[in-house]
């Protein structure tokens, strides 16, 4: 079968797990420019999470929010980020990260309706009121694993816009409650010359287990057969995590690695739903922020698709 659209990361990981089929079946899927029919939704969201490397190769994944239209596609060939429609912590490294030249991956994300769509591009043109991707690829994901919410504006929610309120190198008892509570987080990861890459994982509380202050454990659920994230891993192992908690308005971004394991025996406590894959993610960097604006969750139900630990 040809490569398609796939590096030689994911196509390892596409055949170690026996799904080469399924991702080329897939593959079609994968566009150089955002879908017409896509551009209104990338227009209508209010959160935008966002994948970023720094000058040493540290990947960082962040969550951006602002008012509807921050985030546009003026003619499906490139995303502008309107800055001053824009609500982000000014401690967040992505605004550090995001240079002329580098690489950059985005999603768009529409908790309520389960939508979402995949952007990986070059940073074109940044100063103080926008930034310009170009689009390298893009495509929509399946609704898998979203956990259905409902986000609004509450006015009356007061949150600090000043740095980062918490920082360390490995997680203490509030940041590990934080984790093992948590439905909804996002990574990012990276291959040398195919760039950067943001995904969604979701499952109910506890399906990100602390294994000990710098690692974490996480399922890896069975999806479209692309293993862009997997695939990225294999090729080079750095990664960032941002944990939402959407119930004290918090971000929580982690830098570290990430390793993969395949074939390992079901963890009753932290089910696959039958993959045998799970990755472990260590910890080099963590940092806690408020999420910069009022905005309110209200969880409608989790997704029917989550494994769960037997009763």
């Amino acid at each position: 079968m040809t490569p398609g659209p796939f590096h030689e990361g994911e196509r390892y990981v596409q055949e170690r797990a026996g799904e080469r089929e399924v991702a080329v079946r897939n593959g079609w899927l994968v566009a150089e420019a955002i879908p017409v029919r896509a551009i209104p939704f990338l227009a209508q969201q209010r959160m935008l999470a966002i994948g970023s490397v720094d000058e040493h190769g540290a990947v960082s994944a962040s969550v951006v929010f602002g008012v509807p239209a921050f985030a546009y596609s003026p003619d499906g060939l490139s995303v502008v980020l309107d800055r001053t429609r824009t609500h982000a912590s000014p401690g967040d490294p992505v605004w550090n990260n995001l240079r002329v030249g580098v690489a950059v991956g985005l999603l768009a994300i529409e908790l309520g309706s389960r939508r979402r769509l995949r952007i990986n591009g070059v940073v074109s043109t940044l100063d103080a009121a926008r930034i310009e991707v170009s689009v390298r690829e893009a495509y929509p994901n399946c609704p898998k694993y979203i956990q259905r919410r409902h986000l609004r504006e509450e006015p009356g929610i007061r949150r600090s816009e000043s740095q980062p309120h918490a920082s360390g190198v490995s997680l203490d008892e509030a940041r590990s409650l934080v984790v093992e509570r948590i439905d909804t987080f996002f990574v990012a990861s990276r291959h040398p010359t195919r760039g950067l890459d943001v995904s969604h994982r979701g499952g109910t509380p506890g399906f990100v287990r602390v294994l000990d202050p710098i690692r974490l454990r996480i399922p890896d659920y069975g999806g479209n057969g692309m293993f862009n994230t997997l695939g990225n891993f294999t090729v080079d192992d750095r990664a960032g995590l941002v944990f939402v908690d959407f119930d004290r308005g918090s971000l929580l971004q982690m830098t570290g690695t990430a390793a993969v394991h395949f074939d390992e025996a079901e963890d009753p406590r932290q089910p696959t739903g039958g993959t045998g894959r799970y990755w472990d993610f260590h910890v080099d960097r963590w940092l806690e922020s408020a999420i910069p604006t009022p905005i309110a969750s209200e969880l409608l139900d989790y997704s029917v698709h989550n494994p769960t630990a037997p009763a």
